[in-house]
């Protein structure tokens, strides 16, 4: 289902210059919910008419075609927030000088990085990640489990 929906809301997006950043698909049967979170390539923040805009867009599409989704479906479109996934290679490029929250084995679990620098070389997307020490690591984007925007709340 996820790989049938993923490229209508894509292009219902891209006409916006809004990226999906992630799709999830839950609910019931009887009511399906699709959940939606969009960024801006422009790098603004996300707003409420940026999200009724897209909402619109996409419940056309998906209006056009019941089989798809189904006539009594509930879509959420909103921002991914602070602590926003990071999964492609133009995310990555997008926050370096940002903190991030990794997964990966390679840095024995769950770390705060900053992300350095994004390269490439033979084919292979590399990312140069600073630890709280100081020590840069090099990670393949295969190497990372799970990513996400580190924020803190600043009093």
């Amino acid at each position: 289902m996820k790989q049938t929906l993923e490229p209508i809301v894509v292009a219902a997006l891209d006409s916006f210059g809004f990226d999906l950043v992630e799709l999830r698909i839950g609910g019931t049967r009887q009511r399906p919910l699709l959940d939606v979170r969009i960024d801006r390539r422009d790098l603004q923040k996300v707003t409420v008419d940026d999200c009724a805009g897209a909402s619109r867009a996409i419940e056309a599409r998906l209006d056009a075609d019941p089989a798809l989704f189904g006539e009594r479906y509930v879509l959420e479109v909103s921002s991914p927030g602070m602590e926003r996934p990071l999964r492609s290679e133009g995310d990555w490029r997008r926050f370096v000088g940002r903190a991030v929250n990794v997964k990966s084995a390679v840095l024995g679990g769950r770390a705060e990085v900053e992300i350095v620098g994004v390269e490439e070389g033979d084919g292979v997307m590399r990312l140069r990640l600073r630890d709280a020490k100081g020590i840069e690591h090099v990670l393949g984007l295969a190497d990372v489990d799970e990513a996400r925007l580190a924020f803190h709340w600043k009093p």
